[in-house]
């Protein structure tokens, strides 16, 4: 159990033995139990008006989808860290952080195995042309099973572009299970990596395009990586080639997919990340006609990976706040 803390600028509101957390988003049951217990948390529900000028007193925020801009760090000036559920930082401002030695303690590869089985239905939704059918049956047309096609994902190439976790589940998923050659690509991780699947690794970009079925991208979204798939490696890939991110809006641009698939350059794709979220009709309509199967950026919203990170978050936090408050203590003993 956390030693006896201090809330700081709020000691007139909470317990002393708790410190103060604002929870700027709402997180599974199991984890709102532990900051219960743990913390003294501000939640939309508890204290809406406190929470909502989080600013002027946190020293801890935990977060899951909230944006943290440079201008919210510049007016919080006693912010000292930031928990924050899942592996993606994009919405917040690591730079204003950095400048403020203000960690951002996530929490990557809890969610691994949720994303990379929603790869595989994303997969099999473009290969068996879900999409499609599910749309006209909502409009109350027959679909006869002569009119469908697709193809089987047994034996195909998967070429997966980031070999952190979740590219690591993908390719077991689909290596053991579809018996897949897997060609991975991630300049960042060493020679010898990823001994215990069996892969070829490819050195090249345009390696990927030329040999991979079903191309994966499990990169983040940075000024390297943005429109990192556009028309021009469109070109490069087979006919029959469907597109799968599962990581950032962004990385494909959206609107060569569009082009791309309706002169059949590829097969299709399956989003669960888009640069409008969650996707609007208005903006992704004439996608889904092609057969673009779309889901809200739901990769890691299972129950069991909710717990899971909301919980490792809540715990980060508490870890963080404990060795700060111990490091202080014995800056003051040594004064």
């Amino acid at each position: 159990m956390a030693p006896a803390l201090s809330s700081g600028h709020d000691q007139g509101t909470a317990p002393r033995s708790k410190p103060t957390v604002y929870l700027l988003d709402n997180f599974h049951p199991d984890a709102m139990a532990f900051c219960e217990a743990n913390f003294n948390p501000i939640t939309r529900d508890n204290n809406p008006d406190q929470l909502a000028t989080w600013r002027v007193n946190a020293q801890y925020i935990l977060i899951q989808g909230s944006r943290v801009t440079a201008e919210d760090i510049a007016a919080a000036p006693h912010l000292k860290a930031i928990g924050k559920q899942g592996v993606g930082i994009d919405k917040i401002d690591a730079a204003a952080c950095r400048a403020r030695n203000i960690p951002i303690l996530n929490t990557p590869g809890i969610n691994a195995q949720a994303v990379a089985e929603l790869v595989l239905a994303l997969a099999l939704g473009v290969a068996r042309q879900l999409g499609p059918v599910f749309a006209k049956q909502a409009h109350g047309i027959i679909v006869p099973k002569e009119k469908c096609t697709g193809f089987e994902l047994r034996g195909k190439t998967i070429g997966i572009l980031g070999m952190g976790k979740i590219g690591c589940a993908v390719s077991k998923i689909f290596g053991a299970g579809f018996d897949c050659p897997i060609i991975a690509y991630d300049p960042y991780v060493p020679a010898g990596a990823w001994s215990n699947i069996t892969h070829e690794r490819a050195s090249t970009l345009d390696e990927v395009w030329a040999k991979a079925d079903i191309i994966t991208v499990h990169m983040p979204l940075t000024p390297e990586t943005r429109d990192m798939i556009s028309y021009e490696q469109m070109k490069a890939m087979k006919p029959s080639t469907i597109l799968i991110n599962a990581a950032r809006g962004g990385i494909i641009n959206e609107q060569d997919l569009e082009c791309a698939i309706s002169q059949k350059l590829i097969l299709g794709a399956g989003l669960d990340c888009h640069e409008e979220e969650p996707p609007s009709k208005e903006k992704y309509g004439a996608m889904w006609d092609l057969g673009v199967v779309s889901t809200p950026h739901l990769g890691g919203t299972t129950a069991d990976s909710q717990r899971a990170a909301g919980l490792k978050a809540a715990e980060n936090l508490l870890n963080f706040i404990q060795n700060d408050a111990t490091a202080l203590a014995q800056s003051r003993a040594r004064h």
